[in-house]
């Protein structure tokens, strides 16, 4: 969804769900499902209608990479840790307890850089490349300069 905000914050029309559907390899009704928790969150709102769509409710300077997960991903940054837990079992208790560890401190991290990274400063950065080789960037991004 970063890459659907990124384009919204550059399109001068509101984007239908189905044109966010095609950019992304997907089909509407996931777009809309997706949306959704951007919309509860404030960072996007949609218009019906003819010209309608979805566009940004706010400048990319308030919403950040963790913000945007937050609203679309859940509560959990990783999908890993103990996958059994068997009190009766020392070994296991110690594993179970290192890995602990080491995801809630990897968590901590990541939450930390992810809170601290803007939409706004990934526009800049693609602002940047695009200045520096404009076709080459447009080759790696695999789209036309819509930009």
């Amino acid at each position: 969804m970063l890459h659907v905000l990124l384009h919204m914050a550059r399109a001068n029309e509101p984007m239908t769900s189905e044109q966010i559907a095609r950019m992304l390899g997907t089909n509407a009704a996931v777009v809309r499902r997706t949306m959704a928790g951007l919309r509860k969150a404030g960072y996007v709102q949609s218009d019906k209608g003819h010209h309608g769509g979805w566009r940004l409710a706010c400048g990319l300077d308030r919403i950040t990479l963790l913000d945007v997960h937050q609203a679309v991903g859940g509560p959990r940054i990783f999908a890993i840790g103990p996958d059994r837990d068997n009190p009766d079992c020392a070994v296991e208790r110690v594993v179970n307890a290192a890995i602990a560890d080491a995801l809630q401190q990897a968590e901590t991290l990541l939450v930390q850089r992810l809170g601290a990274v803007s939409l706004a400063d990934l526009a800049g950065q693609f602002d940047a490349l695009c200045r520096a080789a404009p076709s080459s960037s447009q080759a790696k991004s695999g789209h036309r300069r819509q930009h």
